[in-house]
């Protein structure tokens, strides 16, 4: 039996908080293989998940703790719908269907979303990072990148 609870979205929080990717994920799934993967995923406000698209596979996200923003982009790059998530408000998840371009900000620190993709798990088989949007390696580019993804996602919701 495995039980999610405070303890470990703390533990895996604070994980997170010295990483320096600012996010930590905790597995259910025992290995790669199984065709249900299952984790968490603690996100912390300065991380940066670099716009991509799974060409396989639907992802489910469901927040347990915190607020965070899911941006959809189009094949351009451009911004065609935000969604903001936050439990205590009654916005707790989204199903991204297959091929749909998207990233996620950390709006509160602690925040930790329940991901559910269908496996196996092979790295990197079946996603397609964004090729408008920085790579993970080019750290000063993805803090800009990161800094003016937020900024516009702010001016769409002052609309």
């Amino acid at each position: 039996m495995k039980y999610i609870n405070t303890d470990l979205l703390n533990t895996l929080t604070a994980e997170a908080k010295n990483s320096p990717r600012k996010r930590m994920n905790y597995n259910f799934h025992k290995t790669g293989d199984e065709l249900l993967q299952r984790m968490l995923n603690a996100l912390e406000p300065e991380t940066y998940l670099p716009p991509h698209r799974h060409t396989k596979q639907v992802e489910i996200f469901l927040l347990l703790r915190g607020k965070l923003t899911v941006v959809f982009f189009d094949d351009f790059g451009n911004i065609i719908e935000t969604q903001k998530l936050d439990p205590l408000v009654g916005n707790h998840g989204v199903e991204i269907p297959t091929g749909v371009w998207h990233t996620i900000l950390a709006e509160e620190s602690g925040s930790v979303i329940y991901e559910i993709k269908q496996g196996p798990y092979i790295p990197n088989a079946g996603m397609e990072f964004a090729p408008w949007a920085p790579e993970h390696s080019e750290s000063d580019a993805c803090e800009l990148y990161l800094a003016s993804l937020k900024k516009q996602v702010l001016k769409l919701s002052e609309k």
